[in-house]
C-alpha cells in the first residue's frame, strides 16, 4: 500500500514563468490551494499597495501616472515586504515577478536576507499561435480581476469567483496585434530567465497546451519530484 504524503509538510518556494496567456496565474491559484502557501501576483501587489496608500504604493503611482515604468527598486521593495508577511512562512508562489535577470538577481538577495529560497521554477511552454488565440478570447472581471479563458468559460451572468459577482468584460487591448507585441516583449526581456534558472538547476518545463486540470497534475508531479517523492 502506497502512503499518501502531504506536500504541505514541505517548504515550497516557486516562481512561475511563462508568456502572457500561458496560464501562470490560473496554475498559481491552484497550487496555492493545493500546497497551502501564499500566491503573490505582481499585479495584485501593485494594486494593493496603491489602494492602501503605502509609501511604496504612492511612489509607484507617481511613475504610473506619468506613463513610466516603475523602477526595479520600488517593485523589489514591495516584493520584499510581501515575502516577509506571516503567510509566507510556509512558502510562496511568485507570479509575474521576476521579469528580468537583474530582477532575479535582486530577488535572490532578498530571499537570502529573509532566510528563504526558491525550490522550483515551473516554465509553462505554449506556442505563440495558441497564446494569441487565448489572449484574444478571454474575459476579465471588473470587480476582482479574475480572468476567464476559452478553457474556463465565464458564466454569462457574472464572475461567480468565490463570493464575487462582478461584471465580465473584454479588455480593449485583447486584440491580435497588441498581443503579438506583448509576446515579443516577453521573448526579449523575460525569456532569458529560462536560461538563468536552468543554469541554477531549478527550471522544469511543462507543456501548457492541455486542459487546466491536466497542467495542474503535471505541476504537482514536478513538485513531488522536487522534494524527492518520485
Amino acid at each position: 500500500m502506497t502512503m499518501r504524503v502531504d506536500l504541505r509538510a514541505y517548504w515550497h518556494g516557486l516562481i512561475m514563468i511563462g508568456a502572457p496567456g500561458a496560464g501562470k496565474g490560473t496554475q498559481a491559484v491552484l497550487l496555492s490551494r493545493a500546497l497551502g502557501i501564499a500566491h503573490i501576483s505582481s499585479g495584485d501587489l501593485f494594486r494593493e499597495n496603491i489602494s492602501h496608500g503605502t509609501e511604496l504604493g504612492k511612489l509607484a503611482k507617481t511613475f504610473i501616472d506619468r506613463g513610466e515604468l516603475v523602477p526595479d527598486d520600488v517593485t523589489i521593495g514591495m516584493v520584499r515586504a510581501r515575502l516577509d508577511q506571516p503567510d509566507c512562512a510556509a512558502g510562496f508562489i511568485l507570479d509575474g515577478f521576476p521579469r528580468t535577470v537583474p530582477q532575479a538577481d535582486a530577488l535572490s538577495q532578498v530571499l537570502g536576507d529573509l532566510s528563504k529560497r526558491v525550490t522550483l521554477v515551473p516554465f509553462i511552454r505554449v506556442r505563440d499561435t495558441m497564446l494569441i488565440e487565448r489572449l484574444t478570447h478571454r474575459w476579465t472581471c471588473r470587480a476582482c480581476g479574475a480572468v476567464f479563458g476559452s478553457e474556463s468559460l465565464p458564466p454569462r451572468d457574472g464572475c461567480k469567483q468565490d463570493v464575487c459577482d462582478g461584471e465580465l468584460y473584454r479588455r480593449p487591448d485583447d486584440n491580435p496585434d497588441t498581443q503579438r507585441r506583448r509576446i515579443e516583449i516577453y521573448n526579449k526581456s523575460t525569456a532569458p530567465l529560462i536560461d538563468y534558472y536552468r543554469g541554477k538547476g531549478l527550471l522544469v518545463e511543462i507543456s501548457g497546451e492541455h486542459t487546466v486540470e491536466h497542467v495542474h497534475r503535471l505541476m504537482m508531479d514536478e513538485i513531488r519530484k522536487s522534494v524527492g517523492l518520485y
